[in-house]
């Protein structure tokens, strides 16, 4: 093909085209080639197309698959990629079960790198999926066919021009499945889809329609994935719960994502101690539920832990101890009382100056 590209073997196959295992024959090294699909071949075909190669040729990271040449070849374009040694995570998930915890937070980790590579470019993939996140041999993940990926400031982002949502309606974003156009915290939502699904063994939302699943999505709270058989920390369930918040501001971004898989929090460890103060003691300490991804408010009400504590719940399955104020001691109390006596030694001084001045004026 093109003089430069042998092809081997059909290893997929999508809505617009097909994908071949191939060997560049100048450079000497395994490529993967998509070939449009030659009944799609028309101008509106070409150019979704050569789009999906301009985007993606953007992109630069360890965990996107790059783009490496595009062009035609007997009429039909051709898009050229590395090529990804191993499977998709679907096929992981058919061949060995839900994912181990360990596994399912390296997937969350990679794939939330690939998507803050993604979103600082600008581009919203919008069809994050089990098929779409390939594996190598070595287990890492790559962020594959960005199709029907757009730009943010691209009008069309949410809708097709018939008027059709674009994007595989399992993991569809609540705001989408509405009609609201694409943003990166909707591609946040079909990872935290797909991780479910990668854990238990079934996606969050099913329906015989599409139109049930649709309303699923926007109205129905996901069902905690430990009461469908999951085995995960407490803090992964939480954080994957957060990914699936149906409002998209309440979800974390890519970037928060990885950082917070990569740092094990996901595993429900304790934060280092903070400086201890003299003549304070301070128990462990976890950060805040991650849901909403800030501290716990000021003042909530604390619940009765331990005789000299009180322990405020994080939602990771850990707790803030806080130790109570101590009693004053009896200086401190013998001070305040005699600042109390020599307040109202004063104030009785005053009023019978008072009565005394009252009683010589009338006189």
């Amino acid at each position: 093909m093109a003089d430069r590209y042998r092809l081997h073997a059909v290893i997929g196959r999508g809505g617009m085209g097909e994908v071949w295992q191939a060997q560049d024959e100048v450079l000497g090294r395994p490529v993967a080639v998509k070939l449009l699909l030659s009944d799609l071949a028309d101008a509106s075909a070409e150019a979704r197309f050569r789009l999906e190669a301009q985007t993606s040729a953007r992109l630069h990271h360890p965990h996107v698959v790059g783009t490496l040449d595009f062009g035609t070849w007997e009429h039909r374009c051709f898009l050229v990629m590395e090529l990804v040694d191993g499977g998709s995570l679907s096929g992981e998930l058919n061949a060995g079960g839900p994912l181990t915890p360990d596994r399912l937070a390296q997937v969350a980790e990679q794939a939330a790198e690939g998507l803050a590579a993604a979103h600082t470019q600008g581009i919203v993939h919008r069809d994050i999926k089990p098929g779409n996140l390939l594996s190598d041999r070595d287990g890492t993940v790559r962020i594959g066919d960005f199709g029907i990926a757009r730009f943010l400031d691209d009008p069309s982002a949410g809708l097709t021009t018939t008027g059709q949502i674009v994007g595989t309606g399992l993991y569809l974003a609540p705001e989408r499945a509405i009609g609201t156009p694409a943003s990166p915290a909707s591609d946040l939502y079909s990872l935290g889809c797909v991780l479910y699904q990668l854990a238990v063994g079934r996606p969050p939302f099913e329906s015989d329609t599409a139109t049930g699943l649709l309303y699923q999505h926007v109205d129905s709270p996901p069902v905690p994935p430990h009461q469908r058989g999951a085995v995960l920390p407490p803090a992964f369930e939480a954080y994957l719960l957060s990914l699936l918040a149906k409002r998209p501001e309440e979800r974390p971004t890519a970037r928060q994502t990885a950082d917070w898989f990569r740092s094990g929090a996901w595993r429900g460890a304790p934060e280092p101690l903070p400086p201890e103060l003299p003549g304070h003691a301070v128990e462990p300490y976890a950060a805040a539920s991650p849901a909403r991804h800030r501290a716990a408010p000021q003042g909530a009400p604390d619940r009765a832990a331990h005789p000299r504590t009180s322990a405020v719940d994080t939602g990771w399955n850990t707790t803030v101890h806080r130790v109570p104020a101590r009693r004053p001691g009896l200086r401190t109390s013998l001070r305040r009382h005699s600042r109390l006596v020599a307040v109202l030694g004063g104030a009785a001084l005053f009023v019978c100056a008072l009565l005394l001045g009252m009683s010589l004026f009338q006189a």
